[in-house]
């Protein structure tokens, strides 16, 4: 039988604020009509050098948001305010029992608890190994230094595991939803999702992708490394050739590059200023289903911000140099996504890799819904932005988009 909501959830409160009893907490799903901030978030109490806190591990659609908290008035803040959340489900493991909570459309709660065979353990250690899409000793990451012939992540190579790490859940989280959605057509054996990476450089990023859909996933496709270099080419084969993968490698410009059949999905990770802007011009001219493009410098905007005169009264967002470039980073990523939706796209920017690891960590992810926007008011939001700062986007130029 269903009880008030308000009621169930103070009883979890309970449960969940004793650290002698929880053992995991987790949220999830949502309420009818209602979005909660967080996809899921996980509770659990750890052993730290400080002392024990309730860690809250929330995550959102491309990665995980870890915080610890102290007991007392701290956790009882933290928990409170994911009770407020309109999650649809609550679960509570203690030492003895489950609960499940889960919320009804007249927002009444549906309890079920069940006792276990035998008590278990509150497990404190806060060491735990977290899940990774690629192992130390996959094949691939020994293959391009990321590991050592034993099977161990280099030292000096942890911050390109983790970029490959994460680059890794947000392409899967991302290809799920839109083969889910039917944005992206889902693969066969016959007619595999044709993948291409734009400005592949090395192609760490490329052949870990191939990797993981493959080998992990189970998904056909078939990938494309575009690079201007032929010595990155001609590496890149051969590392494909010892791997046994299907990959292929096409030497020539982001802006020239010819492929026999449009690409599903457009990668383009990390090209330097204006060619993220080539990367998304090319995306939009194949009608790519999926877009992932991770932008590096952004020198075109700034340098027309320093030759253009500040509109009042934002001359503090141009004054100093530093601030004006960082400005330029946001001003050209707001303005490419604001393209590619009047391009029939919807768009999130999304980080990309945790800042502290690297401060190119914005990725803008477009995926393709058909319906381009000729007025409204996402034109003249676009229209208004360029004309207010004097500015003529690169990617506007390459889609022909007048603006201002």
């Amino acid at each position: 039988m269903s009880e008030p909501l308000l009621r169930a959830l103070a009883r979890m409160r309970g449960l969940i604020l004793d650290d002698a009893v929880l053992v995991r907490a987790v949220a999830s799903g949502r309420q009818r009509g209602q979005q909660p901030r967080w996809k899921r978030v996980e509770l659990r109490y750890v052993d730290l050098k400080a002392g024990r806190r309730l860690q809250l591990t929330a995550y959102d659609d491309t990665q995980a948001h870890t915080s610890n908290h102290a007991p007392g008035d701290e956790a009882k803040a933290a928990v409170d305010d994911l009770l407020d959340e309109p999650f649809g489900n609550w679960h509570v493991e203690t030492t003895t029992q489950q609960h499940q909570v889960r919320v009804t459309k007249r927002l009444e709660a549906l309890v079920h608890t069940t006792d276990r065979a035998e008590p278990v353990e509150v497990d404190t250690a806060h060491d735990r190994e977290k899940p990774r899409l690629l192992a130390e000793n996959d094949p691939v990451l020994v293959a391009l230094g990321i590991s050592s012939v034993d099977g161990k992540i280099k030292p000096s190579r942890q911050a390109k595991y983790r970029q490959v790490e994460e680059f890794l859940r947000l392409l899967d989280s991302s290809l799920t939803e839109a083969i889910a959605k039917g944005n992206v057509r889902k693969p066969t054996a016959d007619d595999p999702l044709r993948i291409v990476d734009l400005g592949c450089g090395n192609a760490y990023l490329t052949f870990a992708a191939q990797r993981f859909l493959t080998d992990v996933r189970g998904l056909p496709v078939h990938l494309t490394g575009v690079d201007v270099k032929q010595q990155s080419s001609d590496h890149n084969s051969a590392v494909a050739g010892e791997l046994g993968v299907a990959a292929e490698f096409v030497v020539g410009s982001i802006a020239g590059a010819s492929l026999p059949e449009p690409p599903d999905v457009v990668l383009a990770l990390h090209a330097c200023d204006t060619a993220t802007d080539e990367a998304l011009a090319r995306a939009v001219e194949w009608q790519a289903s999926l877009v992932l493009a991770a932008p590096c410098c952004h020198h075109d905007i700034a340098a027309q911000l320093r030759q253009a005169p500040t509109p009042a009264p934002y001359t503090m967002l141009t004054r100093h140099g530093i601030l004006r470039e960082r400005f330029a980073d946001t001003l050209t990523d707001a303005l490419r996504a604001s393209i590619m939706r009047l391009q029939g796209y919807r768009v999130d920017v999304v980080e990309f890799v945790e800042s502290e690891h690297t401060p190119r960590n914005t990725m803008l992810r477009a995926t393709r819904t058909g319906a381009a926007v000729k007025g409204g008011s996402v034109r003249k939001e676009y229209d208004d932005l360029v004309a207010t700062w004097a500015v003529r986007p690169k990617l506007a130029e390459l889609l022909a988009v007048d603006g201002g």
